[in-house]
């Protein structure tokens, strides 16, 4: 493909997208395909001589798409938003035109020293004190991570290996291996996978504590475990606290949490991938109280403010350690230069691969033409149609909010039986008009509905719920329907005699 032709397909491409996002309501947000579909559409074989690029659109609407869930759809209430929007797509394609790998800041200066910059403007947008910003006087500073799971992978690797050194300071006579093994680390049971699976990487136990009524780990609770350990001889390492849980989207107590972290010099990481977001709204910073006792924080722009993933921004009080554990350094990566500074970071020492993209860029252009007040605007939206579906769920009598609407999410059930709300949900997705998952509160089986497309308005939301109401009063009525049978099937005919059992005093039917 020569220039002109790149830029005949780039031209079809950008109004292919455009189309789609345009139409997007039009298509099911689930696609109707069985595992293995593709493989009967594509051959065994890559091509053994090119293909002509007028070919590649057409196959990406006839061969693709079928299978695609469509994630910026406004029926998809699943989960929570995955971020994209036009700038955000500008900014993906002129990272990817770079390729730059910036691992060192002479691989790419300005990938590196932007990422410096826009972390420390996003760290002021969502109210983080100042010691979390690169360019503080202190050791602290933020980068992008992958995603939140990667960061909490960070967070506990760091933490071990702070953990390891101070014991081994204390207990030089005690090998590593020793003192890995006792090791432990501390989360809610409502935190996501994404922790449990991050403590089998990191070779660490962690204990899943009970959370309150609420969906809160509390510090009390937090107390009582790591002391327990103490006795037993383990050593209290890492707690994850979680800001918007995915279930429900609750809030660790992290005030209390932090208190016991401080008490017992123990790392505290937060996970607010989803809720983080909010703080760039002053009146959701409530969630923030206690932030001064956090050694690491993480949440995830590719959620909530429209940044396509992968942009996961990941800050540290102190990146002291964090170097310590993750400086690896070999001759072809060394590179010289006036000095190390705060400007300027190898960010390869803050992360686990070598390599990484030009990621700042999206958030940079999505940042200027958003703007504070766009990003803001976008999130109170969003909160506000969450709160418009809890009000239609209020309004009629089949069902209940289980959980105020929290930001975006609203958790309800139909009334009644958890056989019921899980046949809702099925067909629900089975007529694949809208997505959405189920959680577990309180016992009961509850479904979600996550305000997750930046396209969302009151009429999708009013879709929703005429899709969710009707679709549950159908199998109602379905039931009743089946239950008449049945009914009909088992009744007494008009040829059969009563008897009544004199011993048993009860009613038999025999046939005649």
């Amino acid at each position: 493909m020569n220039s002109e032709e790149f830029r005949e397909l780039g031209k079809q491409t950008i109004d292919y997208i455009a189309n789609y996002i345009d139409t997007i309501r039009d298509r099911s947000v689930l696609p109707d395909v069985k595992p293995g579909y593709l493989h009967k559409l594509l051959p065994t074989e890559m091509p053994s001589t090119p293909d002509h690029w007028t070919q590649i659109l057409p196959d990406v609407e006839q061969i693709i798409m079928p299978g695609v869930t469509h994630w910026h759809s406004p029926k998809f209430n699943a989960f929570y938003p995955t971020g994209s929007s036009y700038p955000s797509i500008i900014g993906e394609m002129l990272s990817a035109a770079i390729g730059c790998i910036g691992f060192s800041w002479i691989t790419s200066p300005v990938c590196t020293e932007l990422e410096v910059i826009t972390l420390d403007w996003m760290a002021k947008a969502i109210g983080l004190p100042e010691y979390f910003l690169n360019s503080s006087d202190g050791p602290g500073g933020g980068i992008i991570q992958g995603s939140a799971s990667e960061a909490t992978l960070v967070a506990l690797l760091v933490a071990k290996e702070k953990t390891v050194s101070q014991i081994k300071s204390l207990h030089p006579e005690w090998s590593e291996s020793h003192i890995k093994g006792k090791l432990v680390a501390y989360a809610s049971d409502q935190s996501n996978s994404s922790v449990e699976k991050s403590s089998l990487h990191a070779s660490m136990k962690i204990r899943l504590l009970p959370s309150d009524i609420n969906g809160s780990l509390r510090g009390d609770t937090l107390l009582q475990a790591i002391n327990q350990d103490l006795k037993e001889g383990l050593i209290p390492s890492c707690v994850i606290a979680t800001l918007g849980t995915t279930g429900t989207c609750a809030f660790d107590d992290l005030e209390e949490i932090g208190k016991v972290c401080k008490d017992k010099d123990v790392w505290l990481h937060v996970d607010a991938a989803y809720a983080g977001s909010a703080c760039i709204c002053p009146e959701y910073r409530f969630m923030l109280k206690g932030i001064h006792y956090v050694d690491s924080f993480d949440i995830n722009p590719h959620k909530w403010l429209l940044v396509n993933f992968d942009c996961s921004t990941m800050w540290f009080r102190d990146t002291t350690a964090l170097v310590n554990g993750f400086s690896v350094d070999r001759i072809y990566l060394k590179h010289e230069r006036e000095k190390q500074n705060k400007y300027a970071p190898d960010y390869r020492h803050w992360q686990i691969p070598l390599g990484r993209r030009f990621r700042a860029l999206k958030l940079w252009i999505c940042m200027r033409l958003f703007g504070l007040s766009g990003l803001q605007s976008h999130i109170r939206n969003q909160c506000s149609l969450a709160k418009y579906f809890e009000s239609l769920v209020g309004s009629d009598p089949l069902f209940e909010v289980v959980r105020p609407a929290t930001l975006g999410l609203v958790c309800f059930r139909a009334k009644g039986e958890d056989s019921f709300n899980k046949k809702l949900l099925e067909r629900l997705t089975k007529d694949r008009q809208i997505y959405m998952v189920a959680a577990q509160v309180d016992g009961k089986y509850v479904l979600r509905y996550a305000v997750c497309s930046r396209l969302t308005i009151a009429s999708d939301v009013e879709s929703a719920w005429k899709c969710i109401s009707e679709t549950a009063r159908l199998l109602i009525n379905q039931e009743e329907i089946h239950s008449n049978e049945l009914y009909l099937e088992t009744r007494p005919s008009l040829n059969d005699k009563l008897t009544i059992s004199p011993k048993e005093d009860q009613v038999n039917i025999i046939g005649t």
